[in-house]
């Protein structure tokens, strides 16, 4: 009890410069999703480069959209787990910690296999449902199965970066990637230019890719693992204690649920967005894909931000400091404005170099800067989602987030394909549906936090917070 009492005492989560310590964190998280993204990109780059653009419409268009649809649930879903470790660890609980820590573990391993069986079954039939340009079908069915096989070592591994994150460790994840990026960009060039897979054909190429990424999913998973099985803090992980503890997944569960179902509508938004596209063509999906690629420069910038208002709030509601919780939303709305704003410029002054790395036919180039120009200035929108939604979950608030994400977005992003869109086929129409979601979204996030937050103001103490995060 005396080493996790000195840990808490050191913790710069509850104690210090909120901004500073959040940059801090924040940076690692950014970097971290930034070697994510690199290798993503350099599969696009090579695929794209190496094998053609009907091959990068395969990887990123369709396949992309189901991934994130199986991924994200479930790491919606484990998004209660790291709320759950964060409050405990911020008030310095060490049992509950170690239980949350293994039965996360134990999540991971079941989500993973269950997602890889369905998922694989699947492939063929939802990449169908989809609409997906006949010239990339099964192209996008292989690297969808290949991907699906890796599925228990990507949860592991996102899993326990969560773990780390929750307990305020962003440095040893973004070491985690960094390898697992030189890595691939080394299997990648192997398999597909090495080998020569890329002249044989488009799944052939796609085929040297995914398994080029599943192997550093395994890779990854691996040192995470081996990690956290070297802490000599309430966090380490040991290997016969993973287990389901039944008390402890009834709160995950209470947390997460909403947020997978959150994450996943969303995606299912994004999927109906995904087919819309599709209608226009292979070069306009293959244009949508390298967007993709460009603008997950502003996504990995605000989730990372979400991610950290998160652990700094759930760490401070934890340990019954409510001031710091509302100081770290300010804080963290004030450093997603300075860098949202700055780079939506320079993606819509100089987007059409970005492009250039992704594909060199020039219809599709013209289609992707026409998605840049129209989208990029609307990005500062969306802060208000990530950043109110980030400190809600770290108080342990999940249901009404969940149900104005689905009201916000979803279902109005929904309604707008399927009334509006049929009144003007038109790619600028589907797009129009991403800035009204946003605003609509981040006033009615707004409304809730300013709720949330002066009820929580007036009512408890640290002493009654811990009796409720107890329950």
């Amino acid at each position: 009890m005396g080493n996790e009492t000195k840990t808490i005492e050191k913790n710069k989560i509850t104690e210090g410069s909120i901004w500073k310590n959040m940059l801090g964190y924040f940076w690692a998280l950014l970097l971290g999703a930034f070697f994510q993204q690199f290798y993503n990109t350099v599969d696009a780059i090579i695929v794209g480069k190496a094998v053609g653009s009907d091959a990068l419409a395969a990887v990123g268009g369709s396949a992309a959209m189901v991934v994130s649809l199986f991924v994200g649930f479930f790491m919606g879903l484990s998004s209660g787990a790291t709320v759950v470790i964060a409050q405990f660890y911020g008030a310095g609980r060490r049992e509950e910690v170690k239980k949350a820590v293994h039965t996360a573990i134990a999540m991971s391993i079941a989500g993973g296999a269950l997602i890889t069986i369905i998922g694989f079954f699947i492939s063929n039939w939802i990449i169908g449902v989809m609409k997906t340009p006949v010239e990339v079908i099964e192209a996008s069915t292989v690297y969808l199965r290949i991907y699906f096989v890796g599925m228990i070592a990507n949860l592991i591994y996102n899993m326990g970066a969560a773990i780390l994150r929750a307990v305020g460790d962003s440095k040893r994840p973004l070491y985690v990637l960094i390898i697992s990026c030189f890595v691939n960009i080394v299997l990648d060039v192997f398999f597909v230019i090495v080998l020569g897979l890329g002249k044989l054909g488009i799944t052939q190429g796609v085929i040297g890719v995914a398994v080029a990424t599943v192997m550093c999913q395994v890779i990854s998973a691996v040192i995470i693992v081996v990690m956290l099985m070297r802490s000599e803090n309430s966090y380490k992980l040991i290997l016969r204690e993973i287990g389901i503890d039944g008390q402890m997944l009834s709160r995950i569960i209470r947390i997460g649920f909403p947020a997978g179902v959150q994450t996943t509508m969303y995606t299912l938004s994004n999927i109906l967005i995904q087919a819309s596209i599709n209608e226009f063509g292979k070069d306009a999906t293959a244009a949508w894909a390298a967007y993709g690629k460009i603008d997950v420069l502003f996504w990995m910038t605000i989730s990372s931000l979400g991610t950290s208002v998160t652990t700094f709030a759930g760490q401070n509601f934890g340990a019954g400091k409510y001031d710091r919780v509302r100081s770290s939303t300010r804080q963290g709305f004030i450093i997603a404005s300075i860098i949202t704003i700055p780079l939506s410029i320079v993606l819509y002054f100089w987007g059409k170099g970005f492009l250039y790395v992704f594909v060199n036919d020039e219809n599709v180039i013209n289609i992707g800067i026409q998605m840049i120009k129209f989208l990029a200035p609307f990005y500062f929108m969306y802060i208000g989602v990530e950043i109110f939604s980030g400190v809600l979950r770290g108080m342990g608030s999940a249901l009404v987030p969940m149900l104005i994400t689905l009201s916000g977005i979803c279902l109005l992003r929904v309604s707008w394909i399927l009334i509006a869109f049929p009144v003007n086929r038109t790619i600028e129409m589907v797009e129009v549906s991403y800035p009204i979601t946003w605003m609509t979204t981040s006033v009615l996030f707004l409304i809730y936090y300013v709720y949330y937050v002066r009820r929580h103001k007036i009512k408890g103490t640290a002493t009654d917070r811990n009796k409720e995060i107890s329950k």
